[in-house]
């Protein structure tokens, strides 16, 4: 697999040439999954603060305004070090910091929560609110996200990505196969 800052920068060069590029392409071109070019793509949008919007007639992404990537600071003595490191990278498995770059990009999801108590209830995860009862959630851990929000006790609907409301319907499916109703609830 391709290094997160190649995928992101191969995303930018893309974006700046108007080739409206999308999570399905970028996956394609870096055989990797459908999820994680789109979480590089909202890692773009949101932690580096790209203005990044979706033309659906084109099926891409373009950029909004100008927009430059972070660039690399250096001072006049790096020279003297930057070759060792670039020796004792060159040794290393390349493979254990691209995990740990993927593992700092969050998931998303939206939701919508007719209540404010299951709102209060979501707060470490909810960034933003987008609508009505509808917001925004950042989440590292499927598995606690899943988790917290089996243990809410409100109506909740989980509107995307879809891939998690799969996975959240076919738990609830194994659970409810798995402890049938007893006699005395029919």
């Amino acid at each position: 697999m391709t290094a997160a800052s190649t995928r992101i920068q191969w995303l930018h060069k893309k974006l700046l040439t108007g080739s409206y590029p999308n999570a399905q392409r970028m996956a394609e071109r870096f055989h990797m999954s459908h999820r994680q070019a789109q979480r590089d793509i909202d890692y773009l949008r949101r932690e580096l603060g790209a203005p990044i919007a979706y033309n659906n007639a084109r099926r891409g992404f373009y950029y909004t305004a100008d927009f430059t990537l972070p660039v690399l600071v250096t001072s006049d003595n790096d020279e003297s070090y930057i070759p060792e490191i670039a020796a004792v990278r060159s040794t290393e498995e390349y493979g254990a910091d691209e995990a740990i770059i993927q593992m700092q990009i969050p998931y998303t999801a939206t939701l919508t929560l007719p209540g404010k108590l299951s709102a209060v209830e979501l707060a470490p995860y909810i960034v933003a609110r987008t609508g009505p009862n509808r917001y925004s959630c950042e989440f590292h851990s499927i598995e606690r996200f899943v988790g917290t929000l089996f243990t809410l006790d409100a109506d909740f609907t989980l509107e995307e990505p879809e891939w998690l409301r799969e996975k959240l319907l076919r738990a609830a499916e194994r659970i409810l196969k798995n402890h049938p109703k007893s006699k005395n609830e029919e």
